[in-house]
């Protein structure tokens, strides 16, 4: 179990043998420095293998030093080669079949990963538990905290994969506002008053244009979600918060970026 402390953030990387998906899972630990961990918040963050990249470990520690945020325990899940077919939505397959995975994805999470922290840092609970990932991995974080509210209190999304669907887009029924699959399920979904939702997304994300309105998919989908959930009962800026970066783009330097803006609106101290 290799470790790297700075000054406030001890680094552990382990990996886990799930039976529900049949391979070794690498989690990163991004552990507080604290006499003990009772009733931390915990932020789960798919596509973990990116987060050496910003560097996380770096600027979670300069966040908790300088008193910008409360101390949180985070663990990069390092994604599959199968990528796409653990990181969907678990209920319903998109229109190619992918997602297949989902939802032993999900049991991984709640069954193992979850048991695994809690039993190997002595955690008997965690005050809060946040899911947040990238693309395909915000969806599937998504797809998680709305189906599992009673676990959960946030989630991140970062240039979110929202247009996630069931129907082929050149079909000739196709319709963005019923064969979105995340879309329909916050529609059709119980309305859950303590949950909080974080959208990042960048003009640059990406080109496609598929309704021709001038407006980038990603933005319109993620706009789209956010109406979704304002008519279920949630209010920006309260309840959701969105980011857009002009300059934004589809990558890790972005989300880099925006990170900590999703971590201080989610555990900041408002310590001038």
């Amino acid at each position: 179990m290799p470790e790297e402390r700075i000054a406030n953030v001890l680094l552990e990387n382990h990996i886990l043998e799930s039976e529900f998906l049949d391979r070794e899972v690498t989690i990163d630990c991004y552990i507080p420095a604290l006499t003990s961990l009772r009733d931390i918040p915990l932020l789960l963050i798919n596509d973990g293998q990116d987060l050496p990249k910003m560097p996380f470990d770096d600027m979670l520690d300069g966040l908790i030093t300088s008193n910008t945020i409360q101390p949180v325990f985070c663990v990069g899940i390092h994604c599959a080669t199968d990528r796409k077919n653990e990181y969907g939505t678990a209920a319903i397959l998109d229109y190619k079949g992918r997602g297949a995975k989902a939802p032993l994805y999900t049991r991984f999470v709640m069954e193992e990963l979850l048991p695994f922290l809690r039993m190997t840092y002595h955690i008997v609970s965690f005050s809060e538990k946040a899911f947040a990932g990238f693309s395909l991995g915000g969806l599937c974080a998504l797809d998680i905290v709305w189906n599992h509210s009673s676990e959960f209190t946030k989630a991140g999304i970062f240039s979110g994969s929202l247009w996630w669907r069931d129907k082929d887009q050149d079909a000739i029924d196709f319709d963005e506002d019923t064969d979105r699959i995340m879309h329909r399920q916050v529609r059709e979904g119980n309305f859950a008053p303590w949950l909080k939702f974080f959208f990042e997304v960048g003009t640059l994300d990406e080109t496609a244009d598929r309704n021709n309105n001038g407006v980038i998919d990603s933005i319109d989908d993620t706009m789209a979600m956010l109406e979704e959930l304002m008519k279920k009962g949630y209010h920006l800026e309260t309840d959701v918060k969105y980011l857009e970066l002009a300059d934004g783009k589809h990558d890790v330097e972005t989300w880099a970026r925006a990170f900590p803006v999703f971590l201080e609106w989610a555990w900041g101290l408002g310590v001038d």
